[in-house]
């Protein structure tokens, strides 16, 4: 299936001889270079020497947020300053930014992988990639118009919003492909309905990425395009950014690229892998990365592990799409619940759009209250709709175990946005 840049293993054993022989590597860099990484894999009892087996993955220690934070401004660096070609930094922090670093090597096999993703999803040379995503800072534009001018396809690098500038583009240049978060993939799929320029354009597939995706946007955004194939791209600034995986066109989940690095997912709590098909956080070891190599670097990223081969015949790993994060779970009344089980209770709902809100509130009575508000579908007939509201909060208590009042309300009502679509509010007093 991927020629042009297909995974440096053919078989499950080379897998785990290449995977081996990168975690031992990373190792002895690490502890050679990175003066933090020394202090923590002494403090763990781990040299270079020791990593014997797959299995030694477990001894190494944790990397988080924080110490990317308290290593302002190169943290983990691991490679002399002179050898840094580029840094990004993630988008959404708070405090002192998490800054990442790159060198040489580290651009041209992020670029490799960003290729891979383009070979999977199907592109040519021939293809125009309209590039919706922020530039600067965020590795997300930068990610994906180096991938494509590597590839040799066309870059539109028309950056986020600027809905005028998107649909001209789009007409104009006869875009074939659109990369965007969903969120902005809505608003211009919502933008091309409204002007009946479907007809007009040319676009082939979509590649969405930065923010968790329901079905239903994902149906939505193809029916109001005209395109039959989605794709969902995972991205990670601390591992590289954008492009460290694709979905494939079977969509029963991501292929990652596990001859780049290793993923485990393990329990939130206990921080022990949990079974595959059960959800768990996503922890990063990479296997070549030069300038910031992470050791079980914790990204809170909640997903599940997929089994089996893949109907499309591709050999690399699949996990399953972003669920949610760790540290987006709230509390309410003794349950815990994260943002994307209620997109998955919403899903295979009928009747309803792609958008809604979770607003939790704390009355006079002390009692803490959860209100959903849901779009209605953009063609539902009133006559179709008198039972939504009871189906959806029946279907939540059924899913979530806690009671909910339901907003049935007129689609476009809730805001769109051209980057992450924020959907869970908490105003409860802390």
């Amino acid at each position: 299936m991927l020629k042009r840049f297909p995974p440096k293993y053919r078989t499950d054993p080379e897998l785990r001889d290449l995977q081996l022989a990168g975690l031992r590597w990373t190792v002895d860099h690490a502890w050679n270079n990175s003066p933090f990484y020394r202090k923590r894999l002494d403090e763990s009892g781990v040299s270079p020497g020791s990593i014997r087996s797959l299995a030694d993955l477990g001894r190494l220690p944790f990397t988080t947020a924080d110490d990317l934070r308290d290593g302002y401004p190169l943290p983990l660096l691991a490679v002399p300053t002179r050898d840094i070609l580029r840094i990004h930094s993630s988008s959404g922090t708070t405090g002192k930014r998490k800054i990442l670093c790159y060198t040489r090597k580290d651009i041209d096999d992020w670029q490799d992988m960003f290729c891979r993703c383009y070979e999977m999803a199907g592109l040519t040379r021939e293809d125009r990639v309209q590039i919706c995503v922020g530039y600067g800072l965020w590795t997300a534009g930068v990610g994906f118009q180096l991938g494509a001018e590597r590839f040799g396809a066309m870059a539109i690098p028309s950056g986020p919003g600027n809905l005028e500038l998107q649909c001209n583009f789009l007409i104009d240049l006869q875009t074939t492909v659109l990369c965007c978060t969903a969120s902005m993939g809505l608003l211009v799929a919502e933008e091309v309905h409204a002007r009946g320029l479907r007809g007009r354009i040319n676009l082939k597939k979509v590649i969405l990425g930065a923010e968790r995706t329901s079905q239903a946007m994902l149906q939505t955004i193809r029916e109001l395009l005209g395109v039959e194939e989605v794709y969902d791209i995972p991205g990670l600034t601390e591992l590289y950014g954008p492009g460290t995986g694709l979905s494939c066109r079977q969509n029963v989940g991501i292929h990652y690229w596990s001859d780049y690095y290793i993923l485990e997912v393990l329990d939130p709590e206990s921080l022990v892998p949990v079974a595959p098909g059960e959800i768990g956080e996503m922890v990063y070891t990479t296997l070549r990365k030069e300038a910031a190599p992470l050791l079980r670097y914790r990204s809170r990223d909640l997903t599940r592990l997929i089994e089996g081969p893949c109907p499309c015949g591709c050999i690399l790993p699949r996990h399953d799409r972003i669920l949610g994060r760790s540290d987006d779970m709230v509390v309410f009344r003794g349950v815990n619940i994260y943002p994307g089980q209620v997109d998955e209770v919403l899903s295979r709902i009928g009747r309803i759009g792609s958008e809604y809100q979770v607003l939790l509130d704390r009355k006079s009575d002390g009692k803490d209250y959860m209100t959903v508000k849901v779009e209605r579908a953009a063609d539902a007939a009133e006559a179709d709709i008198a039972s939504v509201p009871r189906i959806v909060a029946s279907e939540i208590k059924r899913n979530l175990m806690v009671s909910c009042s339901v907003d049935l309300i007129p689609y476009g009502t809730l805001p769109r946005s051209e980057r992450k679509t924020k959907r869970l509010f908490d105003n409860r007093p802390v």
